[in-house]
């Protein structure tokens, strides 16, 4: 069964157009931390690559869908730290 996450080769999405012209990894200086906090937190061992994916293929569909790429993965974050107890509702 489909997913909403697994959306390739699925139609109705348009075309991916590349950034030619931009040579930056990150369109802002809030992705660049979310970047940073995700790859810190692994390397510590508070979880692996493996439940990052898993939490991010957990978010809502509305939520997944309406995130950019660098919300996704902060969204993903906050599950993983609330569900090991380590950052608090709110």
């Amino acid at each position: 069964m489909s997913r909403v996450h697994d959306v390739g080769g699925q139609t109705g999405f348009g075309p991916v157009s590349p950034d030619l012209d931009d040579n930056q990894p990150f369109h802002a200086d809030w992705e660049a931390r979310v970047f940073a906090l995700n790859t810190a937190l692994r390397r510590r061992g508070v979880f692996n690559l493996d439940e990052m994916r898993d939490a991010i293929e957990r978010i809502p569909p509305e939520q997944y869908l309406a995130a950019s790429y660098y919300e996704r993965w902060l969204l993903a974050v906050e599950m993983l730290l609330r569900e090991k107890g380590l950052l608090a509702d709110g």
